[in-house]
């Protein structure tokens, strides 16, 4: 059932959704959360697609927030209104033009489901402080994609270094099936490991965050190592009886490798974004292995950024005319690397 409404307010909208379940039978709300995708119009449908899709396994309200034309013109609000077409959810756009699209907290808050968890997704260019954010503070999770940035790297290292419990990004869902894999292998013996390497395309996020976490957990130095991707393509983990390998050039199957074992293939697939978002659906609670990696992250890119003072100290004094960073583009690259 589809309903349009052209330049109308949340209280109608509100009956509406009421009308729609009762002619559909089901007086009852059932839902059992609240997402809202903050979206452009080009990537509004790939985004309500996926969370059709999740609301199969979480029935939910998807309120999908679309600015239109905010500097100019008289606020109106335009909603169009999804119910029961594939799957348990209700589905709501709500299109805002002028001023009310800088408020559009004020037209979401009535609409949430009364008394469920609310999760707000930026499946664009996420903002740099989700928490902050007026739709943002309104969830208890927050869901973003720095690969969706127009700068990846920038846009992990600015949502790292403001991370707050409740965030999550899907640069770090996405290792959830590398990372089941590599704690699986390490739990038959092997000798100690004294460091590791994590090789993927050059500006992945995944990569970045999955070093920082081998790092943590194995208390050893993460290489980052460049390939011609896709995505990751290898982990490898030196120990004292030789390597352990995980390598995954074509983004379907991976290859485990063990000294003095048969090589061993895993399906290890690139998932597709509402398996991403289906399975932060699941988890509503912080993440708090995630804040530690995004912290350890956020520090290293510091480090990497801010050379010791001493040393700044040093240039001043010599007249060099430095800019207090180190070594210049190439130079901070190589600083990268050394570290997860």
């Amino acid at each position: 059932m589809n309903i349009d409404l052209a330049d109308t307010t949340t209280r109608r909208i509100q009956k509406a959704l009421m009308e729609a379940r009762h002619r559909m039978g089901g007086p009852a709300v059932g839902m059992v959360l609240t997402l809202i995708i903050v979206t452009d119009e080009s990537a509004q449908y790939d985004a309500v697609r996926a969370a059709t899709e999740v609301a199969r396994e979480h029935p939910c309200r998807v309120l999908t927030v679309i600015s239109r034309d905010p500097r100019g013109g008289s606020s109106r609000l335009d909603a169009e209104i999804r119910i029961g077409e594939t799957g348990p959810g209700e589905t709501v756009l709500l299109r805002m033009y002028g001023p009310l699209a800088g408020h559009a907290d004020s037209v979401v808050t009535p609409l949430l489901v009364p008394d469920t968890p609310v999760v707000t997704w930026w499946p664009g260019q996420p903002p740099d402080v989700p928490s902050l954010d007026p739709l943002g503070s309104l969830g208890q999770r927050r869901v973003t994609d720095a690969y969706a940035g127009a700068d990846r790297m920038r846009t992990l290292a600015v949502l790292a270094a403001s991370h707050k419990p409740g965030d999550t990004d899907f640069s770090w869902t996405r290792l959830t099936p590398w990372r089941t894999l590599l704690a699986a292998s390490l739990d038959q013996p092997h000798g100690e490991i004294t460091s590791a390497e994590v090789a993927a395309e050059p500006d992945s996020p995944s990569a970045e965050l999955l070093a920082a976490w081998l790092s943590i957990r194995l208390g050893v130095p993460a290489r980052r190592t460049t390939s011609s991707g896709p995505g990751l393509t290898g982990v490898r983990l030196t120990t004292t009886e030789g390597d352990i390998q995980v390598t995954r050039p074509d983004g379907r199957v991976a290859t485990l490798s063990r000294p003095g074992q048969p090589d061993r293939q895993v399906a290890l697939h690139r998932r597709p974004m509402p398996e991403l978002l289906a399975e932060e659906l699941r988890r509503l609670d912080p993440d708090e292995v995630y804040q530690e990696t995004a912290a350890r992250f956020a520090r290293d890119q510091a480090a990497v950024r801010t050379p010791d003072r001493p040393q700044q100290r040093a240039r001043a004094s010599s007249g060099g005319g430095g800019t207090g960073r180190s070594g210049g583009r190439s130079g901070g690259r190589a600083q990268q690397r050394a570290k997860p």
